[in-house]
Formats: C-alpha cells, structure tokens, sequence
C-alpha cells in the first residue's frame, strides 16, 4: 500500500501587510495537523503567490490580509490561478475581513474565508475536506 502525500499548503500575507503573526502560527498548526507548508513571508504580491503556487505544486493558497487590502488584491490572486489553469488548488483567505465582504470574494473565486477569530481546527477541516488527495 503506497504512503499517502501530505496535502502542501502555500501560506503568506499579501500586499503591505506586515502583521504575520497569525499566518505563522496558522503554517505551524497546519504543519502539525500532518500538512506540508510554505511560507512566503509578508509584502507578497498576487504574481508572486501565483508563481510560487505553481513552483512548489501546492494544493492550497492561504491568504492573510488584515491591511484592508483583501477585496483589490485577492480576486487577483484568483484570476492569475484561473489564467494558470490552477482550478484544483483551493484558495483560502484569513484576516480582518468584514462580513460584508466574504460574498465578494467567494464570487470572485475565493473557495472559503476564515475571519479574524476562526477556529485552526476549521480551517484544518475544510482543508481536508476541499482538497482532492493526490
């Protein structure tokens, strides 16, 4: 029986957002939870975090924003990965984000938003549920 290949998880802030707390202890619980993670840092742009989805094969993009950023630069990040052809890599966004706002993502292909106070243990859930082992 073939060993199973831990799901690979891209984490990282984008935009001018340098608060990265919480993205480094989200990386190190997911990390635990069995799930393999990059961690790109913070100042990232919607290129970058595309590229390096695409260099390191994840099967998730977790996004932090707490700047306030999240409805200009985020939909980006989703068309890049449309434009890339990355349909199976399930892009997750986390921060400060108002309620008013998670539709607008979604719609514009954000799979699920965790807001500022999610439960790690959801976000590890929906990770396991959404992406299609390999």
């Amino acid at each position: 029986m073939a060993a199973s290949v831990p799901i690979r998880v891209l984490v990282t802030k984008i935009g001018l957002d340098g608060h990265d707390r919480g993205a480094k202890v989200l990386a190190t619980m997911l990390r635990d939870a069995g799930m393999e993670v990059v961690y790109l840092g913070v100042f990232q742009t919607p290129e970058h975090i595309v590229e390096a989805a695409i260099q390191e094969d994840v099967d998730v993009v977790g996004v932090s924003c707490l700047s306030g950023e999240h409805l200009a630069l985020v939909p980006r990040v989703a068309a890049l990965m449309k434009a890339h052809d990355l349909r199976d890599v399930v892009l997750v966004v986390g921060g400060v984000i108002p309620a008013e706002d998670i539709a607008l993502l979604k719609e514009a292909g954000v799979h699920e938003v965790f807001p500022a106070g999610s439960r790690v243990a959801g976000v590890v859930e929906f990770i396991r549920r959404s992406v299609t082992p390999r």
